[in-house]
């Protein structure tokens, strides 16, 4: 019915209608924004724009409970617990008794990780290696929860009881450092542009694998690392899928590669956390794309715009879960050289900084 009366409908009494829509939205808006009581009760009875945040955010906790018992390739609480823990080793001073809160919580996941035997095997190295560090530095006698949780984890460790010293908090001084100064930097990041206009050239897929490893380096709330990167070497592929958002009109059909980046909501207990997936993902994918530039990729970031019917369509596509959200798109190719990129005047920084 809706594209039948898209076709006999007038231009004009369309934009009329369109008009009238907008001005009684706004007015709602300005009542309905006054308190947050109201503001909730306006996107229950006039809009659905938040329906799948909210949906996703519900099953991501429900998710991140039920690994608790039956743990993934990664677990989420094993990650966050260790990094807690390693956050603890470096403070100055160092108290002796720490992490109270946390540490049987933690000793008793690492437990249930080692008989499910599921999880990556480098996390639980990194875990077992900072646990044992941590009991071997605070004063265990000390308190009875953490000295439960040392018999606890004591008694449940494996052969390899050996602590790897790359596992666990090093000083500064030991960081080998890099030559590249920050001429060289910016020398890069005015390199990196985004492109839209791709050579027909296949792009192979060990430079995108080396390229998220250095994403993989990237900081992380916690060090979870919430994300997930869908990628396509097929030109066929990335140029169906990077014709799904909005932004992709008039280029996606030269894409030669494409890298779908995926947040995580089953990472988080509470809503408190749900931004993380964005924040964490945006940090690892500018490192990423700065990585596919050293070795001659260029790439373009899409946006991916919250929109009902597309989340469906690449969600389909994906086969993800509704708690896994798109964070956006990266088009990766090598250039075109008379392709054309847009200048994009950037602010300066008289602009952008503010003092406080």
């Amino acid at each position: 019915m809706k594209k039948i009366l898209k076709k006999i409908v007038p231009e004009s009494m369309k934009r009329n209608i369109l008009s009238a829509k907008d001005s009684i939205d706004f007015k709602l808006c300005s009542q309905f924004s006054k308190s947050g009581i109201l503001s909730s009760l306006y996107y229950l009875l006039f809009s659905r724009k938040f329906r799948r945040e909210h949906q996703s955010v519900l099953v991501g906790r429900v998710k991140y409970n039920g690994s608790l018992a039956i743990p993934d390739k990664s677990s989420a609480l094993l990650r966050r617990n260790t990094h807690r823990l390693e956050k603890g080793l470096i403070m100055r001073p160092r108290r002796d008794v720490f992490a109270e809160a946390y540490i049987e919580e933690t000793v008793d996941h690492y437990l249930v990780c080692q008989k499910v035997n599921s999880t990556d095997h480098n996390e639980m190295c990194w875990a077992k290696d900072v646990l044992s560090e941590y009991f071997s530095t605070v004063n265990v006698l000390k308190s009875e929860i953490i000295n439960k949780s040392y018999i606890k984890f004591s008694n449940g460790l494996s052969s390899d009881k050996d602590v790897a010293p790359e596992n666990i908090p090093y000083q500064r001084s030991s960081v080998k450092l890099s030559d590249i100064s920050l001429d060289n930097l910016k020398e890069l990041c005015i390199q990196r542009r985004s492109v839209r206009w791709f050579k027909d050239q296949l792009v192979e897929k060990e430079k995108i694998t080396a390229a998220i490893e250095i994403a993989s380096l990237a900081p992380s709330a916690c060090n979870r690392q919430p994300f997930e990167f869908y990628v396509t070497t097929s030109p066929e592929e990335a140029r169906e899928v990077g014709a799904i958002p909005m932004g992709t009109v008039g280029f996606s059909n030269n894409l030669q590669a494409l890298i779908v980046v995926v947040g995580n909501l089953s990472a988080y207990p509470f809503e408190q956390d749900r931004h993380v997936i964005y924040i964490d993902a945006s940090l690892a994918s500018m490192q990423l794309m700065l990585a596919l530039e050293t070795q001659g990729l260029s790439s373009c970031p899409i946006n991916w715009p919250d929109i009902e019917n597309l989340e469906k369509k690449m969600a389909k596509r994906l086969k993800i879960t509704i708690d896994q959200r798109p964070i956006m798109l990266i088009a990766v190719g090598y250039a075109s050289e008379d392709g054309l990129i847009p200048y994009s005047q950037k602010k300066s920084p008289s602009v952008l900084m503010k003092s406080f």
